[in-house]
């Protein structure tokens, strides 16, 4: 895996009206086309769900890419509904590589996952419309754009593109 050719993912949980899955496609097709090769995701609900859909989705015509998954602790799933942690488990075993620390949730382990991510990458697609200042997207996106990340973003209300 090269940063140079690698893009992670971050948005909000909950999926509102203005998120564009057609964007999400159109970006990750996109960024493939440009020679990325790896996506990153953090295994969470909403937005990184859609995100690894998209690109086990891609892969049917590009096997070449490869989906990580950076879980912020190996008990993320706890408190989902079983339809939700099912998904999850599908979501996993379509991975090329799952990286799930040995630590139970703990307060910063999400905030260390984002990082994480953004670390990687030289690219990031996100889902953010302007509204949380003070989440987790809008503190990873702040860490992705200090460093230097090219952004894109599939909310319909505020777009980077």
């Amino acid at each position: 895996m090269s940063k140079e050719t690698t893009c992670c993912f971050t948005g909000h949980r909950i999926l509102g009206d203005d998120f564009s899955r057609k964007k999400l496609a159109f970006y990750i097709e996109k960024l493939i086309e440009a020679g990325v090769d790896t996506f990153i995701a953090g295994g969470a609900l909403g937005f990184d769900t859609a995100a690894e859909e998209e690109v086990i989705s891609a892969k049917k015509k590009y096997p070449e890419i490869k989906l990580h998954v950076y879980a912020p602790c190996k008990n993320q799933s706890a408190k989902w509904n079983v339809f939700e942690k099912m998904k999850y488990k599908k979501l996993l075993a379509a991975a090329d590589l799952v990286n799930m620390p040995e630590n139970d949730y703990y307060d910063g382990c999400m905030k260390e996952r984002n990082y994480k991510m953004v670390d990687a990458s030289s690219f990031c697609i996100a889902y953010f419309n302007g509204e949380k200042l003070r989440s987790g997207t809008a503190q990873t996106l702040r860490y992705a754009e200090a460093k230097g990340l090219k952004l894109y973003n599939t909310s319909t209300l505020k777009s980077e593109d």
